[in-house]
């Protein structure tokens, strides 16, 4: 914090309401000028203009050439002593602070502004070190074992031709056509979808074109069969979304997948032997139910924590921002086309009281996991979240450095930093129900 600008600013403060306070600062022009004394000065000993040495270009003309940059510069300080003043209140739980209006910071001039500052609400955790949670371990059956095993055999076997009507799972040649009407310039991908020869169509979910499992169920080599495809309002291709498109489909042949046996099995999989193999199978069995039981216990015990605190103010600004954040979620999961557009616009006040209950649901659970992490002194490290970064760059297909400066353009890092917090608050919880 700059001293003398620090010494010179007046600020008072007042209630604005539940989690806000305004507070107003004032800064005198005597102060103003001192202040833009010292910016030019420094920006004196940074640029150069023609036929002056560093730091030697008279004042006025070093004021004039940079007067915007000086402004910016003036303004950076003034906001940050402003707030640096309020932070010196080490009782305040600031969890957002912002300008009220847009106030102007000028060169020379007495300065007047208010900041908006939001905090963290106020209420009892109780004792939650003693939520006591229960889910009873899952034991895996050698049937649920088998089960696995078997699934395992059809999806390494191969395709073969078979002579019979065609059944769920097969995979089918065909070729077929419909009475959609491609539009000029239409996708590959689209085409496709409408007429394609000499493609493959299989008889299992998704289905690549709607209603083609029922239709085409007992379908034989050599036949042509027609059905109507209903397509969903959600469907990815806009084009064809919410339309219903009547396919003709010609059989050219039924493919179906085989059974490995336990020798093609085991090399398949690169086991020893059967009984290998399905001692890891096992274990991943296992892994993924206490992957189950830990979802349901972190469900439970968060369940039990939020019935014990009574409901609380949530700062306005943050809460305004959380909502158009659900607002613009629920915006993306169901407009694929005009159509959905203008439907969504039709039911924005329905739609922006659902983005509300989420929103309030989010910050309240981000405020109760917060206040818990500062008790129990629970961080996310530079190194933890390093490593999850690194995993999900992997996860995703993209260099680690593209994907931290996407995060970084977006605002994801802090939202990714906040999960990782709730994710091990939430993780302590369930230790200490056991």
């Amino acid at each position: 914090m700059a001293k003398d600008l620090a010494d010179s600013i007046g600020m008072e403060v007042r209630s604005a309401g539940p989690c806000l306070k305004e507070y107003d600062f004032t800064i005198s022009q005597q102060a103003m000028e001192r202040e833009t004394q010292n910016a030019v000065r420094e920006f004196s000993q940074l640029v150069n203009l023609p036929g002056f040495r560093p730091g030697k270009a008279p004042v006025g003309m070093v004021k004039s050439r940079f007067a915007k940059e000086i402004e910016e510069e003036l303004t950076r300080r003034v906001f940050r002593t402003a707030y640096q003043k309020i932070m010196t209140d080490k009782e305040l739980d600031v969890v957002g602070c912002s300008p009220e209006g847009e106030p102007a910071v000028k060169p020379d001039t007495e300065c007047k502004f208010t900041l908006k500052v939001e905090l963290a609400p106020e209420f009892e955790l109780g004792d939650y070190k003693s939520l006591k949670v229960e889910v009873p371990k899952t034991e895996i059956t050698d049937e649920q074992l088998n089960e696995r095993v078997g699934f395992y055999r059809k999806m390494y076997g191969d395709f073969a031709d078979v002579n019979e009507p065609a059944q769920a799972e097969d995979m089918l040649k065909v070729s077929y056509s419909s009475d959609f009407e491609l539009p000029e310039g239409a996708s590959a991908t689209l085409t496709r979808q409408v007429r394609s020869e000499d493609n493959f169509l299989w008889l299992s979910q998704p289905e690549m074109i709607p209603g083609s499992i029922a239709a085409l169920t007992g379908a034989e080599v050599g036949k042509e069969y027609s059905f109507a495809a209903a397509y969903p309002e959600d469907y990815r291709e806009s084009a064809l979304a919410g339309k219903t498109v009547n396919y003709q489909v010609k059989v050219l042949a039924v493919r179906r997948r085989g059974e490995l046996n336990d020798e093609q099995l085991c090399a398949k999989t690169q086991s020893k032997d059967l009984e290998s193999f399905k001692a890891t199978l096992r274990q991943s069995l296992e892994q993924e139910a206490e992957a189950r039981r830990n979802e349901e216990l972190t469900r439970l015990v968060y369940e039990k924590l939020s019935a014990s605190i009574p409901e609380f103010e949530l700062p306005p600004g943050i809460l305004e921002a959380e909502v158009s954040k659900e607002l613009r979620k629920l915006a993306n999961e169901t407009v694929k086309s005009a159509e959905d557009a203008k439907k969504f616009e039709a039911e924005l006040e329905t739609r922006k009281a659902e983005a509300t209950t989420r929103a309030r649901e989010n910050l309240r659970k981000t405020f109760i996991l917060r206040k818990i992490a500062k008790a129990e002194n629970i961080t996310v490290t530079p190194e933890e979240f390093d490593a999850q970064l690194k995993g999900m760059s992997y996860y995703y297909g993209y260099k680690e450095k593209e994907l931290r400066s996407m995060l970084e353009k977006t605002g994801g890092m802090d939202e990714l930093q906040l999960d990782m917090l709730n994710h091990k608050v939430l993780a302590f919880l369930v230790k200490q129900s056991a």
